[in-house]
């Protein structure tokens, strides 16, 4: 039964009637209206599996001196060497002043993506990057077998070297 307002009954009243008449509805048509969101969740679930499980997004692993450009940082890995202390990274930096030259670096190796660890007796450690200068530095990682990749992330964006 829908209740409607007589002309002479206050704005707030009309409101009221209008709440009233929605909380009558019917068992069956929430019911429905229920199954047809969940279907439409379903539905739109399906669409985006079959979106990622097409998408072919193909990454780029760049050879050792192959120099890339990130964001406001131009950045390159010279040589990648393996030891029983630390796994070195050899880099090249240049485009922002005084930036921590060890941050964006992820060592890609083993199934684990590892942070650049702290090792106090590597030569020509990382410290800050220059605009004009170039610096040529170490990044340390932690001691790792098998193949690596250096991976740099700056601005969203990522690039990869590897051997």
């Amino acid at each position: 039964m829908r209740l409607r307002p007589r002309k002479s009954e206050p704005r707030w009243s009309q409101c009221v009637n209008s709440v009233l008449a929605f909380i009558a509805m019917s068992t069956r048509k929430l019911i429905l209206t229920a199954l047809l969101c969940g279907l439409a969740i379903i539905i739109a679930g399906g669409v985006k599996l079959f979106q990622v499980a097409s998408d072919t997004k193909e990454v780029e692993v760049l050879s050792l001196g192959t120099t890339a450009q990130l964001a406001d940082m131009t950045v390159s890995v010279t040589e990648i060497s393996q030891t029983a202390e630390a796994t070195l990274a050899t880099v090249t930096m240049v485009g922002v002043d005084g930036a921590d030259a060890t941050e964006g670096w992820r060592l890609l190796a083993q199934g684990s993506v590892r942070a650049p660890s702290i090792v106090n007796d590597a030569p020509n450690k990382c410290t800050v990057t220059d605009v004009v200068t170039t610096v040529t530095c170490v990044v340390a990682f932690e001691p790792t077998d098998g193949s690596v990749t250096v991976a740099y992330v700056r601005g969203g964006a990522q690039s990869q070297w590897s051997r």
